[in-house]
C-alpha cells in the first residue's frame, strides 16, 4: 500500500487479541480498545466504538474466534460456544448486513471442518478472520477504482455519515471512491453533512483533512440550499444493507438527500461491497431499522440539550428507494438500473 493515508487500520490483530480504534474518542484523540472476548467485541459494536458496516463485519469475525481462542474441550462444547457468540454478535445491530454476513461465513467455516478436531477449527477460524481483514482492503480499493470513473475532474461531491477508512478496515467505500479519484489526479472538493445525532460527519472531515482533500462541513439541512445554488455535482454515500431490488439502508438523512438530488438532477451514487447486499430480501421493506437510545439525540458530547424530558425517536437508518439511486458501486463493477437485473448478475459472475 503506497497511499499517503496516515491513519492506522481501524482494527488489527496483535498479541492474540483484537484492537479497535475507539471512534467515540475521535477526533480529539486516537485511542485503541483491546478486545479479549466476544462480549468485548459486542459491546464495542453496540456502543459504536467501532462503526461502519464493513468494519463491524470484520470485528465480528474476530469476535467469533475470540469465543474459542482459549478453549480446551471437545467439539460439541466448541460449537456450543460458537453458537452462543454468534447469537450475541447478531443481537448488537440489526441493520448492518456485513455483521450477519461475517458471522455466517465464520460459522460455515467451522461447520465445514466438523470432525477434524478443535485445534484445526480454531486455527482455521483465525485465518478466516485475517483473510476477511485483508480482503476488505482489496475490496475497497477495487471499489474505489470502479467508482472513480464516475467522479469528474473538479467535482463538488456531497456525502453523509462516515464511509471512509474508519468505517472499514482501511481506505473506505464512498470516501474510497473519492480517494481513488484524487490519486488518479482529479480535483475533488467534498461537502460533508455533520450527520446528527452522532456527528459521524466530523470523522469524514477528520479523515479528509488528514488526507489533504478539500472538505467543507455543513449541517445536514444545508444540502438542499447548496444543490439549489449549483454547488453540488454528485452525491455519494455508503450503505448498511442493500436489497435485491437496489433499495438501500444507510444513515438517517440519506433518503432526504436522495430526493433532493433527484429534484436537482444530481447523480446519487452508493458505494458498498457485495457483503452489504442482502440478495435474499426483495426490497427495502424487509430491512430491519435499528432504533437507538434517545439520549443520543438529547445529548451532544455529554451536554444535555434540554432541561426537561420530551418524546424522542431515534431511528439510526432510513431506506432510499432504488428509483432515486443512479448507480451502485461494488468491487465487481458498477450496477445501473434496473437493479433487479444488474445486482443478481454480480452474484452469478457478471459485472
Amino acid at each position: 500500500m503506497n497511499h499517503k493515508w496516515e491513519l492506522p487500520p481501524t482494527l488489527k490483530w496483535e498479541d492474540n487479541r483484537l484492537l479497535l480504534i475507539d471512534q467515540t474518542r475521535l477526533p480529539d484523540e486516537l485511542v485503541f480498545i483491546e478486545c479479549d472476548s466476544p462480549q468485548d467485541v459486542a459491546k464495542c459494536i453496540k456502543d459504536m466504538n467501532v462503526r461502519g458496516a464493513p468494519a463491524i463485519g470484520v470485528a465480528a469475525a474476530f469476535g467469533i474466534y475470540l469465543a474459542i481462542r482459549d478453549f480446551k474441550g471437545n467439539e460439541e462444547e466448541l460449537f456450543s460456544k460458537l453458537d452462543e457468540a454468534a447469537s450475541l454478535l447478531r443481537s448488537t445491530r440489526p441493520t448492518a448486513r456485513n455483521l450477519f454476513w461475517a458471522v455466517e461465513r465464520m460459522i460455515k467455516k467451522a461447520n465445514d471442518l466438523r470432525g477434524q478436531g478443535t485445534e484445526k477449527i480454531k486455527g482455521a477460524l483465525l485465518e478466516e478472520a485475517k483473510r476477511m481483514w485483508e480482503e476488505d482492503i482489496e475490496i475497497n480499493r477495487a471499489m474505489g477504482k470502479n467508482g472513480a470513473e464516475l467522479i469528474k475532474d473538479g467535482a463538488n461531491v456531497l456525502t453523509i455519515c462516515n464511509a471512509g477508512s474508519l468505517a472499514t478496515v482501511w481506505y473506505g467505500t464512498a470516501l474510497g471512491v473519492i480517494r481513488m479519484a484524487v490519486e488518479e489526479g482529479k480535483r475533488v472538493n467534498v461537502y460533508a453533512c455533520e450527520t446528527r445525532p452522532r456527528l459521524q460527519g466530523l470523522l469524514t472531515v477528520f479523515e479528509l483533512t488528514r488526507d489533504k482533500i478539500p472538505v467543507t462541513l455543513i449541517s445536514d439541512f444545508m444540502a438542499g440550499y447548496l444543490m439549489s445554488k449549483g454547488k453540488i455535482d454528485a452525491v455519494i454515500t455508503g450503505a448498511d444493507r442493500i436489497a435485491r431490488n437496489g433499495d438501500t439502508a444507510n444513515k438517517i438523512g440519506t433518503y432526504t438527500l436522495a430526493i433532493l438530488a433527484k429534484e436537482h438532477k444530481i447523480p446519487f451514487f452508493v458505494a458498498a461491497p457485495l457483503s452489504t447486499i442482502d440478495i435474499k430480501i426483495a426490497s427495502g421493506e424487509e430491512i430491519p431499522i435499528e432504533e437507538r437510545n434517545k439520549e443520543e439525540v438529547l445529548y451532544i458530547k455529554g451536554k444535555r440539550l434540554l432541561p426537561f424530558d420530551v418524546e424522542i425517536i431515534n431511528p439510526a437508518f432510513d431506506v432510499t428507494p432504488a428509483r432515486y439511486i443512479s448507480a451502485i458501486i461494488t468491487e465487481k463493477g458498477v450496477c445501473y438500473p434496473p437493479f433487479e437485473e444488474s445486482i443478481p448478475s454480480l452474484f452469478e459472475g457478471g459485472r
